[in-house]
């Protein structure tokens, strides 16, 4: 394992900001994420765990914010109902310098909180 990164998100709070920065949603999620949590009765939780998913990418890779854009990393659904990560951009050139060939990604929320972990192999 070349890193592995763990990060939580209160939906809550999670769901305040995004009501008070509508064009967040676009600096932080690609077409195919909006497109996924809008199928959702309440989207906010598909979002803030794909964001979970996205900071512990960074984590696993050992960057912070500022590292790369945070579109260039996607949270999809696998046919099974997986989630599925695509790493593209810079983002994909940093794990490419560091080795990583795979990603392993898990994600999950209650009412109040989402959660990712992730593994770079």
């Amino acid at each position: 394992m070349i890193g592995g990164g763990l990060d939580l998100v209160d939906i809550q709070r999670f769901r305040e900001v995004l009501a008070r920065r509508p064009s967040l949603h676009q600096r932080l999620f690609t077409d195919g994420e909006l497109a996924l949590a809008a199928a959702r009765r309440d989207p906010v939780p598909a979002l803030a765990v794909r964001f979970a998913a996205k900071e512990a990418v960074m984590k696993a890779l050992g960057v912070g914010l500022g590292a790369f854009s945070f579109q260039e990393v996607e949270v999809l659904k696998r046919d099974s109902g997986a989630p599925e990560l695509r790493v593209t951009g810079g983002a994909a050139a940093l794990a490419e310098r560091q080795g990583v060939s795979q990603w392993h990604v898990s994600i999950s929320h209650s009412v109040a909180t989402a959660g990712a972990v992730v593994s770079a192999l």
